[in-house]
């Protein structure tokens, strides 16, 4: 995964008040922290910052202004609760190169269920993984083709890149596919509610 460059500036005020005139000013106020060091308060650009988050766990190379630079993937985001595409704050943690992390990742899936109206259930909608810090998977992709009612494709069953490990039991279920319901037990539930009511 390639490192996308965000500048950042120190961060000195600290309350609502001053969230809320950074956010004004476009930036996103955010903490770094990890590696037994004491946390960073910094803003970002909060355009940069949107377009890096698009990406999943993205590996962010963000130069201080003073001189500093730190790798950091971003470890919980908060959103505007009703503004699309607001971000309030954001927890980066520091990674070093050859470091393990755990992270979630997107769980993709490939082909088709066996015919008969099947569903697919996701019992994680994503994966979680040990990979190295600048190597961290965009997801991970499973294929379905074929699978029939009652088949479940556990977290061991998942082929993952070189040098990622599961961070969850190897016979988690992840994804389970059903049988899709009958229409008619809800039709005659329905006329049995109709006799009810025509009898009251």
């Amino acid at each position: 995964m390639a490192e996308v460059k965000i500048s950042a500036q120190p961060r000195t005020e600290f309350g609502k008040g001053a969230a809320r005139r950074t956010r004004v000013a476009g930036r996103v106020p955010g903490v770094i922290y990890g590696h037994g060091t004491e946390p960073v308060h910094v803003t970002l650009p909060g355009h940069d910052l949107l377009m890096a988050l698009k990406t999943a766990n993205v590996l962010i190379r963000l130069d201080i202004e003073g001189g500093k630079s730190e790798l950091v993937i971003p470890k919980a985001v908060q959103r505007h609760p009703i503004k699309i595409g607001v971000l309030e704050h954001i927890d980066l943690l520091l990674v070093k190169k050859g470091e393990k992390v755990t992270v979630e990742v997107p769980i993709l899936t490939e082909g088709e269920l066996a015919p008969g109206g099947n569903l697919l259930e996701h019992v994680l909608n994503a994966l979680p993984v040990e990979p190295e810090a600048t190597h961290i998977p965009e997801g991970v992709t499973i294929s379905i083709e074929g699978l029939d009612a009652g088949a479940t494709i556990h977290a061991k069953d998942i082929k993952l890149p070189s040098g990622t490990t599961l961070a969850v039991e190897d016979d988690a279920p992840v994804l389970h596919v059903v049988a899709a319901q009958a229409e008619a037990p809800a039709e005659e539930a329905a006329e049995g509610e109709e006799e009810a009511t025509e009898e009251a």
